[in-house]
């Protein structure tokens, strides 16, 4: 679709009009000799004289008039719109930190078909269906064991993203649970993003047994810096030692930083933390739309020129054609 800029200009056509009519014409004097008897001595030898040569008179003012609204045409600045371009751009950062310490290995959840699992294949299996359906969100992974890895930045490459998450296996960041250190990277992370909500989605056993940091403190930072933790408690509440699953420690978290604590004890339950989480973190997104532009100004400018040079080379071959003629 095109259109005009400065569609004002176009009340500069009356001025035509008015210089038409109330200008006087241009005139030229020139010097000449009146000779009375031009016609007896023009046939008397022979010779037929000519009008000068050029269009006609008729034709110049409506010339003059088409140049000029060309002219005009050209001033008002006509540009053709194209299609908008879009944009989606995300308005959240997701972040997921996945416990990967020695418990992650006990065997305490139970598949959809009912067969027993270790903690960190059931978080897998459900944390990649989880980041398909964020396709809008920039998502990032934090590994965390002994201590706290990022394994992925934020990033719009879920693809990438799935193949680092397939890589991660228990015990490459230690054997024992780094939970405050993983909640104070998260924070390091998601500092230098613009967005106006930042997510963490935890999925740990929540027992803490090497943090640099405790987890207390590094909730009320997260909190300080606007962070949403979602904290999910991953295993049996009933298992001792290593495999031990501390859900006040997640509670309290998810507590602090306005979140929510969720309790995952098999592979169904935790598709129905995820559920949860899509209803409580909908998707949020951006659309920019930019519409390029292109000037036609060139084209009633050039057309204007053109007529102007075609009249001026009619005129030109009129006068020849005469001058031949006359001779």
């Amino acid at each position: 679709m095109w259109r005009f800029d400065l569609p004002w200009a176009f009340v500069l056509l009356p001025l035509a009009w008015a210089a038409y009519h109330w200008l006087k014409p241009y005139q030229e004097g020139r010097s000449a000799l009146r000779v009375p008897f031009f016609g007896t001595m023009s046939h008397a030898l022979g010779k037929r004289p000519t009008p000068g040569g050029g269009l006609s008179a008729g034709w110049q003012l409506p010339l003059n008039l088409l140049v000029f609204v060309l002219l005009v045409a050209a001033c008002a600045r006509p540009v053709l719109v194209e299609q908008p371009i879009r944009h989606q751009q995300p308005t959240r950062d997701l972040m997921l930190a996945i416990d990967i310490s020695q418990s992650m290995r006990a065997n305490d959840y139970t598949t959809g078909d009912g067969q027993r699992s270790d903690r960190l294949s059931a978080v897998k299996a459900v944390v990649r269906d989880f980041i398909k359906r964020r396709g809008d969100d920039r998502i990032g992974l934090i590994l965390f064991g002994t201590g706290a890895y990022p394994q992925a930045p934020l990033t719009l490459d879920h693809t990438s993203l799935l193949l680092l998450l397939d890589e991660a296996g228990v015990g490459m960041a230690g054997p024992n649970t780094a939970l405050g250190d993983a909640i104070g990277l998260t924070i390091k992370l998601l500092q230098p993003a613009k967005e106006q909500e930042k997510v963490l989605i935890l999925l740990t056993d929540g027992n803490d047994t090497g943090s640099a940091i405790t987890p207390e403190h590094a909730a009320r930072l997260a909190r300080a810096h606007g962070i949403v933790v979602h904290a999910i408690g991953i295993g049996d509440p009933q298992a001792s030692g290593e495999n031990k699953v501390d859900l006040q420690t997640l509670q309290m978290i998810a507590r602090t930083t306005g979140g929510r604590f969720f309790r995952a004890d098999d592979s169904s339950s935790l598709q129905g933390v995820y559920d949860t989480l899509d209803r409580l973190t909908p998707h949020k997104v951006t659309t920019l739309s930019h519409q390029p532009r292109r000037d036609l100004f060139y084209w009633p400018l050039g057309a204007a020129l053109l007529l102007l040079l075609v009249a001026q080379a009619l005129a030109w071959l009129g006068a020849r054609r005469a001058l031949a003629t006359g001779a």
